[in-house]
């Protein structure tokens, strides 16, 4: 069982979108998938079709008071689980910072998943900030998947990122968290800018970044506002077709073990 946080501190890059259709397109091929809404907006629960229900996100779990595995909802969609977020949450960044384990509190409420085997993999979506929240997500990750939206500033957040990464590394929080993978979303063909920003970021990056780009298509934008993946919204459209692509790469790249030098440096840093 493998943990992957669902990160960038930039929002509207497709982080969510990509929490809830890579998260479904796995539990089509059969695999038990735990999706864990770690943003207090809950827009990846209100995806999935469900609103935000009280006390039922981390927020006891992280605070010590409840097991998370009493939280773990199903959804209509076959093998996938979700851990709702609530509003709520925002007030965890405040009380878990006064805490002496500030930075593991997630890790530890995740030791019950680790101990069981129930789920193949379990996502973190986490909130478009570099506050409290993240950095717990990157302190109980195992890797990052860091969806890039193919625009100028597209580096520059994941320099941030590689930095935070480094941070949580150094601190002694997590020695094992690395960049597991890049991808890169709402690439738009017809312009010049997606195609350059690809080509610099797997100039960096390397086998990092996914081979399979999620393009810009409005049926991406409007699945949400029916509280559907784009699996379900539009089953055989372009959208669908990436993230079931995406899917395929992402078990490719978990059937074979990491190399000792993958777990030695966060890739690409020292390029940048």
């Amino acid at each position: 069982m493998k943990i992957i946080a669902i990160a960038n501190q930039k929002g509207g890059v497709g982080k969510t979108t990509t929490a809830v259709n890579l998260s479904v397109a796995l539990a089509e091929k059969g695999l038990r998938i735990l999706l864990i809404d770690l943003d207090p907006q809950a827009n990846a629960t209100s995806a999935l079709g469900m609103q935000e229900i009280e006390g039922e996100s981390i927020y006891d779990s992280l605070l010590g008071g409840v097991s998370l595995a009493e939280k773990v909802l199903p959804t209509r969609v076959n093998n996938l689980f979700l851990i709702p977020a609530e509003l709520e949450l925002a007030g965890a960044e405040v009380e878990i910072a006064r805490m002496s384990d500030h930075l593991t509190r997630l890790a530890r409420t995740l030791v019950v998943f680790r101990e069981d085997n129930t789920f193949d993999f379990i996502f973190l979506d986490c909130p478009p900030s570099l506050g409290i929240l993240m950095t717990n997500a990157l302190a109980g990750a195992d890797e990052i998947l860091s969806p890039i939206q193919c625009e100028y500033f597209a580096l520059e957040g994941l320099v941030k990122i590689v930095r935070v990464v480094e941070q949580v590394r150094d601190s002694g929080a997590n020695d094992r968290v690395e960049i597991g993978g890049i991808l890169m979303t709402m690439f738009d063909s017809r312009t010049n800018l997606s195609t350059q920003v690809v080509a610099e970021v797997r100039r960096h990056f390397g086998e990092r970044v996914y081979k399979m780009m999620i393009p810009r298509t409005v049926r991406l934008s409007e699945a949400p506002s029916f509280g559907k993946s784009i699996l379900e919204h539009d089953p055989h459209g372009v959208g669908a077709y990436a993230y079931r692509a995406v899917a395929r790469e992402f078990l490719k790249r978990h059937s074979r073990p990491p190399t000792a030098s993958a777990l030695s440096q966060t890739p690409g840093s020292e390029n940048l």
